[in-house]
């Protein structure tokens, strides 16, 4: 059940028991059973959010990223799927969808991130992978492996 002042469109699928809380956009995405979504967050068209996933606050999840079940995605998170951002082209006309391309990012099933981390297009975060608070991402992290830092470093990984 959705909190107050949510836009939630038409066109979102969402699964079972999924708890939508105060002040949150969502506009074509999916979003699976039994996940909470915290307030302030905004997921856009074509962004798949799994089963048993904790969105939290303030957490901006952009088109073309994939959370996979049980993940767990901490405040202030962003997402980036755009490598090279531009307000208008060379012709200083305003861009449009045509304009650029979608790279999208998988966080697999089981996997943590941290308060404030960003994460970068074309990357995916493997299975049960911790992301520390504050880090940005710029390259895939190994399944069960911890990273932290900007850019995010290995600090241990557990994968055997």
């Amino acid at each position: 059940m959705p909190g107050q002042f949510c836009v939630i469109a038409p066109d979102v699928r969402l699964g079972h028991d999924v708890i939508i809380h105060h002040f949150v956009n969502l506009y074509g995405c999916e979003i699976d059973d039994g996940t909470r979504i915290g307030s302030f967050v905004e997921i856009q068209k074509g962004a798949r959010v799994g089963r048993n996933c904790k969105v939290s606050s303030h957490t901006f999840i952009c088109e073309g990223v994939t959370i996979e079940d049980e993940v767990f995605i901490g405040h202030g998170v962003t997402f980036i799927n755009d490598k090279y951002p531009r307000a208008t082209g060379a012709d200083g006309a305003i861009q449009t969808d045509e304009d650029w391309k979608v790279v999208p990012i998988v966080v697999k099933r089981g996997a943590s991130i941290g308060s404030g981390a960003t994460i970068l297009c074309g990357v995916i975060i493997g299975e049960r992978a911790i992301v520390g608070a504050g880090a940005v991402v710029i390259r895939d992290v190994p399944a069960m492996a911890t990273v932290a830092g900007n850019p995010a470093r290995l600090l241990k990984n557990d994968e055997a």
